[in-house]
């Protein structure tokens, strides 16, 4: 079955060529959360005016407020017009809103269920969405089972025909351990088929994510070198220069080995650490992360390989900031951690013998998300010492935001007449290179669920092996009485350096 218009002289195999979603709709549990009005909503309407959506487009809001269709209409034209990334167009907007619904009800209210039912299939009716939808769950993760059985319940899980199809989108955090996560893919499972569950890890939608696929295997000058023999170890990370702001009630609690390492980090990692795949179809993909992830073990020491730390109150962005136990909503004697560093090995003859050290953390320095793949020093043997005193060592940074691009450090002679070598960087920006701007990543997920492309969506399998990576550390760090701290506007403790002391490393200044 196809998700697309056909076209004759399209070729399916031509990724070059745009995909347009075929008739469809999606509905939005939490329409009006954060979530949805800052980045869903937008990324629908930045998809429109591309022209990536069909006519026959729907989108229903379910929340508990009581809007009636105007209201609804004006509050989601607004959140769209303000954060759109593409120009603003009153005709697209208004295509758009042809196929506007809004369905007020609590997740225990059956009637705001059939509601809901008799409302996609007006929508199948009237706006010709063919029985074709995705449900998008920008909800806390407390209630993903009971939507999901709520949907199973009321038939909307299965497709009216042969012909069409229903998904579910979960947004992360998909569980908070290794036995949570295995409880909600198994409530999941019940409703859904493995092929209709996408599970959002926003990051995996980035261009500058995706590019690091581009940049391994289309280049044949960096096989080679991408292994043990050459590569003395790999940073990976991502600091904000934030705090927590209103999130309290969902951070305090959950913490940044969790919030970020758990998905994001441990999937920069699979794509870096991963070999080649047959191909760039979801399958092969998987089971190339897969094999990393499986293979991937956190420290035999986790009181030397570990760190995790909070903010207290210092210097950011020219201001004095609280400390993160004086963030509204967070109880005095929280042991959360702001920060979070971890030490872990594959267990792969490629990459046995080279740590790769992650991390993670709030009211950092800058805010930067980048891969540093660190190669060994070159013996000098025909430098003296004083000739190589300032050179580093030869790094390859993949930044992933917010100067998105790729970085080559390697040593260089600095003009005159003696043999003085320095460290020098050759420099690629994807903005100086490239007129267009990159789609926000929510715009190409969004669309790989309308047209049912999994690639960057992560499985269950995934997701469960990342628990085992980080279950235990979390477990060793609960039994702590104590936590480190750093203040704001620094790059972290001082128990994070001497974690990479210990291994003679030091970690990169972004």
């Amino acid at each position: 079955m196809s998700t697309q218009y056909s076209n004759p002289l399209r070729d399916p195999n031509d990724r070059r060529l745009p995909r347009i979603a075929g008739p469809c709709g999606l509905v939005i549990f939490g329409v009006t959360g954060d979530l949805a009005q800052r980045k869903l909503i937008p990324a629908i309407y930045d998809l429109a005016n591309r022209g990536l959506l069909p006519p026959s487009f729907s989108l229903i809001g379910f929340a508990r407020h009581d809007f009636d269709i105007e209201e609804f209409a004006e509050r989601t034209k607004a959140a769209a017009k303000a954060g759109a990334r593409t120009q603003w167009r009153d005709s697209v907007w208004d295509q758009l809103a042809g196929g506007l619904r809004f369905v007020p009800g609590t997740f225990d209210d059956d009637a705001a269920w059939l509601n809901l039912a008799s409302t996609m299939k007006e929508l199948d009716q009237q706006q010709g969405t063919g029985g074709n939808h995705a449900f998008y769950l920008s909800i806390p993760p407390a209630f993903f089972d009971v939507v999901v059985s709520k949907l199973k319940q009321h038939g909307l899980a299965d497709p009216d025909d042969e012909g069409s199809w229903r998904r579910v989108v979960v947004e992360k955090p998909f569980g908070h351990d290794l036995q949570s996560a295995q409880k909600l893919n198994a409530a999941v499972a019940e409703v859904f088929p493995r092929e209709s569950v996408f599970r959002i890890d926003h990051y995996l939608g980035k261009e500058t994510v995706q590019n690091i696929l581009a940049f391994r295997f289309a280049n044949g000058m960096f096989e080679p070198i991408w292994n043990n023999h050459y590569v003395d170890h790999v940073q990976i990370t991502m600091a904000e220069d934030i705090g927590i702001g209103t999130r309290a009630g969902y951070y305090d609690g959950i913490g940044a080995a969790r919030d970020v390492i758990q998905n994001h980090l441990l999937q920069l990692m699979a794509l870096i650490a991963m070999e080649e795949p047959v191909s760039f179809d979801a399958g092969s993909l998987r089971i190339e992360k897969q094999k990393i992830l499986a293979n991937a073990r956190p420290p035999q020491r986790l009181d030397l390989h570990t760190a995790r730390a909070q903010y207290v109150e210092g210097w950011a962005g020219g201001v004095e900031v609280d400390g993160y136990l004086g963030e509204e909503g967070i109880p005095p004697d929280s042991l959360t951690e702001t920060y979070a560093a971890i030490r872990v090995d594959i267990g792969t003859r490629r990459w046995a013998g080279v740590p790769f050290y992650l991390r993670a953390g709030k009211r950092l320095g800058r805010r930067v998300t980048e891969v540093a793949v660190v190669f060994k020093q070159a013996p000098h043997l025909p430098f003296s010492k004083l000739e190589v005193e300032e050179l580093g060592q030869n790094a390859l940074v993949m930044r992933i935001q917010p100067d998105e691009g790729v970085t080559l450090r390697f040593g260089a002679k600095v003009p005159g007449t003696t043999m003085e070598i320095r460290d020098v960087n050759m420099d690629f920006a994807y903005g100086g290179t490239f007129v267009q701007s990159s789609p926000e990543a929510y715009e190409r997920l969004i669309l790989d669920v309308l047209l049912g492309d999994p690639p960057l969506f992560p499985q269950h399998e995934e997701v469960e092996l990342s628990w085992r990576i980080l279950d235990p550390i979390i477990e060793h760090w609960a039994r702590q009485k104590r936590i480190d701290t750093y203040p704001a506007g620094t790059w972290g403790p001082e128990s994070a350096d001497k974690m990479l002391a210990r291994d003679g490393r030091r970690w990169r200044r972004p």
